[in-house]
């Protein structure tokens, strides 16, 4: 996508944005590698975060919606605060913990803030991954921050923390894994859904040769059938989503510079899955081709 296709006063809200930014170091901020056949999906979160709305990424693990966050921290040069969630991320893990500290030979409590509040205060971008593995008792914290009020009373101070105008959230969701729980509709209401598919073709081509260690031509057209081949038997329900996840493919790719291909997938992918026939439904797709 490129920035002047967007509607012209996007694009200056973008530029009045990068002047706050542009005296951060290379290392905080996002690399722009995104990629997908559909240009609309980039467009559409660069006009919701500059909207100030809050941006929900849909998709199959693997298929680039931590790429997007990064992309956006690229374009609008602002720092990226990332969260990870799991069945233990609580409180603590979003706004930060207290600690006891020493200075000039006294012991005194501080504060150490989490990401949440560091991106707030600085109006930084924040972005939450797999945001549906947390406790749902955690999650309600972030409804005050995720509305019009973009703002909290922190549990561990009692102080109102208010985001900067520039502060911004994306969010990541794979549904329907183990460990993941739904959305409830107040939360879900507080962002813009935008869906990732995953990659394929010539789009996933070029995810090769720039993620990948892999060269070989013929050997990459043959990963990128054989990626057309998981996603068929996805949809039809004989293997899991993340037999097909373009991390793992790239995994194999990687490998397969090293050991014969049939091996390559053995161990990026196929060796992933739990059940003995996801592990042999992928290694007969595999055997076809290679």
């Amino acid at each position: 996508m490129l920035l002047n296709e967007l509607p012209q006063n996007i694009q200056e809200m973008i530029q009045e944005r990068n002047k706050l930014f542009s005296h951060y170091d290379q290392e905080q901020i996002g690399e722009n590698g995104f990629l997908s056949d559909d240009s609309s999906i980039l467009s559409d979160a660069v006009i919701a975060l500059s909207l100030g709305k809050n941006i929900l990424l849909k998709g199959p693990t693997g298929s680039g919606k931590t790429k997007l966050a990064e992309a956006l921290s690229h374009i609008f040069r602002q720092p990226l605060h990332s969260v990870n969630c799991s069945v233990d991320t609580d409180s603590e893990a979003l706004l930060g913990f207290k600690t006891i500290s020493e200075k000039e030979g006294k012991n005194r409590i501080e504060f150490v803030p989490g990401p949440v509040v560091k991106a707030m205060e600085r109006g930084h971008l924040l972005y939450i991954d797999e945001i549906n593995m947390a406790k749902p008792e955690t999650l309600p914290i972030l409804n005050s921050i995720l509305d019009y009020r973009r703002k909290f009373t922190n549990p561990f101070t009692a102080n109102v923390v208010k985001a900067k105008e520039t502060f911004g959230v994306i969010a990541a969701i794979n549904e329907g894994y183990i460990g993941t729980v739904p959305l409830n509709e107040a939360l879900k209401n507080r962002f813009i859904v935008i869906d990732i598919p995953y990659v394929q073709g010539e789009v996933l081509k070029k995810v090769i040769q720039q993620e990948s260690l892999l060269k070989d031509e013929k050997l990459i057209q043959q990963f990128i059938r054989f990626s057309d081949d998981l996603l068929f038997q996805v949809r039809n329900g004989q293997i899991p989503e993340e037999a097909a996840s373009i991390r793992a493919l790239l995994d194999s790719c990687d490998l397969a510079v090293f050991m014969p291909p049939l091996r390559a997938v053995q161990r990026g992918i196929a060796d992933k899955l739990e059940e003995d026939r996801e592990r042999a439904a992928v290694m007969n797709i595999a055997a076809t081709l290679f």
